[in-house]
């Protein structure tokens, strides 16, 4: 995996950002100061930090068969703090480091084992960010700082200002005016590239139409729909 500049205020700022946008935890990136940044005089001549990141590469891992032991259960590391207190916990940090104001709503369904999360604030758009892309990953990471604590696993959703639904309404009329203009044509169309959740709904709204037929081409992260006409 190629390596990609991150800047904050600080390094560890410039971190935080690299984290959410590869979607993994600090420790699983290898990264490298490119500038440290500076504060300046009273404000003046501030330089932001720059690092370039990328995930870790892990040597795979071998295990000898007749010395495997199938592993016990995860142990909860801190009984007594609840998943939506490791979530706001590890979101509070997140925020604090890219210095945002956010408010963190949380809701655990115990029998489903779902914690849903609501953020709300006055810059919903950078934590969104590009297509949901920010917030799919802040979700990732919160994903496995809860789970890392549980002895069950937890599914992690988060929203904010309604974005799940709306995008996803978005999509549904994205698909129908595609496989319209599929049918008008007869030539098939391709999609922009989108991730596993955002191609599923694609597929979903048009899996009762009886004219057009999807399919997902390409490898990650440039993996995209296509929608074409079904053959008689």
């Amino acid at each position: 995996m190629e390596f990609t500049e991150f800047t904050g205020k600080s390094v560890d700022d410039a971190l935080t950002k690299a984290s959410i946008q590869l979607g993994a935890a600090s420790d699983q990136l290898d990264y490298e100061v490119i500038e440290a940044g500076s504060n300046g005089i009273l404000g003046f001549g501030s330089r932001n930090a720059v690092i370039r990141a990328r995930k870790k590469v892990e040597d795979p891992v071998i295990f000898e068969t007749s010395t495997f032991e199938e592993p016990e259960n995860k142990a909860v590391v801190d009984s007594d703090q609840t998943p939506s207190d490791i979530a706001k916990e590890f979101l509070t940090d997140v925020f604090d480091k890219m210095g945002l104001e956010v408010s963190i709503d949380t809701t655990f369904d115990d029998i489903e084992s779902v914690l849903s999360i609501e953020l709300s604030g006055p810059e919903m758009g950078i934590i969104i960010g590009k297509r949901g892309q920010t917030l799919d990953s802040l979700q990732y990471l919160t994903n496995l700082a809860v789970n890392r604590k549980s002895t069950t696993y937890i599914r992690v959703k988060m929203d904010t200002e309604d974005y799940r639904r709306r995008r996803t309404a978005t999509l549904e009329n994205l698909a129908h005016n595609v496989a319209y203009k599929v049918k008008r044509t007869r030539r098939p169309a391709a999609l922009e590239a989108m991730n596993p959740y955002e191609r599923r709904i694609i597929h979903y709204a048009l899996q009762d139409d009886d004219a057009v037929v999807t399919h997902s081409e390409g490898e990650e992260p440039y993996r995209h729909v296509v929608i074409a006409l079904k053959r008689k």
